[in-house]
């Protein structure tokens, strides 16, 4: 077996894999491309596993191609979907591409070299398609009840699918032929839902090219409670800082459940088995530590929004939940803290009553109730325990300059920040 097959296998990223597929890696370079439909405005978590499958490729010594679909976009996937998908303006696909296009790029390398990574959009191809050419070089290779047995299609038949969507498998067929052809790729990678689609363009390589291709999919990634990976209360968690902010980004995988860290560990970084085997062994250990899960944040954080969004989230997350010293961090972390806790502006530096502020930060209702806190050992300035009702904040309580972190028992938290 080859070694990145081996190595994706161990990782659990084979769900299903075309017959030959290993013989094909071993026998030198490839080129390998997965879709993404700018049908949302910005990746999200479900699309990590699509695009580290990219990058292990490429680390592998191929060449990966992100296809992002201008045009299948216009049409929608039925895959994984219940009803018909609204269909968007071309303005609307045409922005959520630009930014897709810029995150996918912070996990592979771009530039030049045999395995540099491109960024290709189908609209270049499908836009240029005359339709009766489309259906007699395309659409003859597809025969209907074959198309019906797909299982994209056929779990849509009783709820009914209009024909725009029934094409979308042409369409993808379609896309690999041309890369196929244009760029020499010769492996479809994706979710488990495409492996109907991924098929159906191995196939009419074969029928028109007389050629060899091949499809990978990787499984539907589940939480250990079974919902679906990369969802919350709140709903999906994004790629885009302006949909999902880096601290809850960083908190959705500290708070990863510990019977599902070691998969996603596998999955979502790029440690090796000896580092992530160590890792694994010193979370057993010690699970309360989440050692796993800071790695795995810090990992993820990092690699989509930056090394300094990494460090400030993580030192804001370790103030709230952890031992970190708050005097210890920089005016970053503090900005990120106030887009995550109850926010409250001191009008001066020196002589403010901590009384007024508790109140007017919202952590108690009244001045009587703030001097009762104080007095009974409820209340913390900076992560340390006040203990005097009429206590004025210093200068040596601001921190990076004009912060000040309050806490009421626990875990109740607001921050106090001078104007800037």
């Amino acid at each position: 077996m080859s070694t990145l097959l081996k190595e994706l296998e161990w990782r659990g990223f084979v769900h299903h894999a075309t017959p030959g597929l290993d013989a094909h890696l071993a026998a030198g370079p490839v080129t390998v491309y997965c879709g993404f439909d700018p049908t949302a405005p910005s990746l999200q978590l479900g699309n990590l596993m699509p695009l580290m499958l990219l990058r292990h490729f490429q680390l592998a010594g191929h060449r990966p191609i992100v296809l992002m679909g201008g045009g299948t976009g216009l049409i929608g996937d039925p895959s994984g979907r219940d009803s018909e998908r609204p269909l968007l303006s071309r303005a609307q696909i045409t922005e959520n591409l630009q930014r897709m296009r810029d995150q996918a790029s912070r996990f592979l390398e771009f530039g030049a070299g045999k395995t540099a990574a491109l960024v290709l959009d189908n609209a270049k191809w499908l836009g240029a398609a005359s339709l009766l050419d489309f259906l007699r070089d395309v659409g003859k290779h597809f025969p209907v009840n074959v198309m019906l047995q797909k299982e994209s299609v056929k779990a849509r038949l009783e709820a009914g699918i209009s024909y725009t969507e029934f094409s979308y498998m042409l369409l993808q067929a379609y896309d690999f032929l041309h890369l196929h052809r244009a760029q020499r790729c010769t492996v479809q990678v994706g979710g488990s839902d495409q492996w109907g689609n991924i098929t159906a363009g191995v196939e009419l390589i074969r029928r028109v090219e007389n050629a060899e291709a091949h499809g990978l999919v990787a499984p539907l990634v589940t939480t250990a409670g079974g919902k679906k990976f990369g969802k919350t209360e709140a709903g999906a968690v994004w790629l885009d800082p302006a949909l999902t902010s880096p601290y809850k980004l960083y908190q959705f995988w500290i708070n990863v459940d510990d019977r599902d860290v070691e998969g996603y560990l596998k999955l979502f970084t790029p440690g090796t088995k000896t580092e992530l085997d160590d890792l694994v062994a010193r979370h057993t250990k010690d699970p309360a530590a989440r050692a796993a899960q800071r790695f795995l944040a810090r990992d993820v954080t990092e690699r989509v929004h930056g090394a300094d969004a990494a460090t400030s989230v993580a030192h804001a997350s370790s103030m709230l939940f952890g031992d970190f010293d708050p005097k210890h961090a920089d005016a970053r972390a503090f900005d990120v803290l106030a887009q995550e806790v109850p926010t409250a502006t001191a009008p001066e530096r020196d002589g403010v009553l901590l009384a007024d502020v508790l109140v007017q930060a919202g952590l108690v209702t009244s001045k009587g109730e703030a001097r009762r806190q104080i007095e009974q050992g409820g209340i913390y300035v900076n992560q340390e325990r006040v203990s005097e009702p009429d206590r004025k904040l210093a200068a040596a309580d601001w921190i990076a300059g004009r912060n000040v972190l309050l806490r009421k028992g626990k875990k109740d938290y607001a921050l106090l920040r001078l104007r800037a």
